[in-house]
């Protein structure tokens, strides 16, 4: 498998953790807001990059586990290492949403879980597009109260923390944070290797291209990216940024071509 990777920090910390190794890619988008310091010494930052990592190591030497069975204890081994010094149970604590890939057997494994996307390009022409659309749904309902609400009030803040009461709860949306249990609610699936040419994973902020900018739809996207590579989707996305006065998201992309070359 080869892959591509671009990620672009919309401010001074990148919050987005993008990885690989021969048989699998992971990207992990963290999620924090500001105030979140005093329930966690760490940040998103730090989030994001461990488990990240400790869940490339675990898809490195535990192939034959099931991704949902590895992003659990993932999590558990993140949230192990600062519930001695943080608040890992705060509403307010860090968290993030995956998306991960594995090839194995002739095929490829995948899980969403939280608002990244994946993208698997057919051979047929048609991309799949795996995404979670529960955060997504729950936060609409909810922004034209924070809007209305001025930034950093008390008002703004109870909106945020009643919003992440849904958080990893029955009826609302699940990312992972402190409770294993959420990796059990992830999307999942397999696709045969020989089906596709290629696979795409992003974060929310480089998904703008499509689901917010409407810079072209999916097909597009594909397109774009084969020839402009993950840095020239990023950059029209920023571009698009500026022209509409739309506040900048990190944004990260992993290509993945060549499957059947695990």
């Amino acid at each position: 498998m080869r892959v591509t990777m671009t990620s672009a920090a919309a401010h001074a910390a990148n919050e987005d953790f993008a990885g690989a190794v021969p048989t699998a890619a992971v990207l992990i988008d963290g999620a924090g807001i500001p105030g979140a310091e005093s329930t966690c010494r760490h940040g998103v930052a730090w989030y994001a990059g461990r488990l990240g990592g400790s869940l490339l190591t675990l898809l490195s030497v535990a192939p034959e586990r099931g991704l949902p069975a590895l992003l659990a204890e993932a999590v558990e081994c993140v949230t192990d290492s600062h519930r001695e010094t943080c608040e890992v149970a705060d509403p307010i604590s860090p968290s993030a949403t995956a998306a991960v890939l594995r090839l194995s057997g002739g095929r490829l494994d995948y899980l969403v879980l939280g608002d990244s996307f994946l993208v698997l390009d057919r051979t047929d022409g048609a991309p799949l597009v795996v995404s979670d659309p529960r955060e997504v749904t729950i936060s609409e309902s909810y922004r034209p109260l924070l809007e209305a609400a001025p930034a950093g009030s008390a008002e703004y803040h109870r909106l945020l923390r009643e919003l992440r009461a849904h958080r990893n709860q029955p009826g609302g949306f699940w990312v992972a944070k402190d409770d294993p249990r959420a990796a059990d609610e992830a999307i999942t699936g397999s696709c045969p290797v020989s089906e596709l040419t290629g696979a795409v994973l992003l974060s929310n902020g480089a998904s703008r291209y499509v689901d917010r900018f409407r810079l072209g739809d999916w097909p597009e996207f594909i397109t774009g990216l084969s020839s402009d590579g993950p840095a020239g989707i990023i950059h029209r996305v920023r571009r698009a940024e500026a022209r509409q006065a739309v506040a900048g998201d990190d944004a990260t992309i992993l290509h993945c071509t060549s499957l059947d070359e695990a």
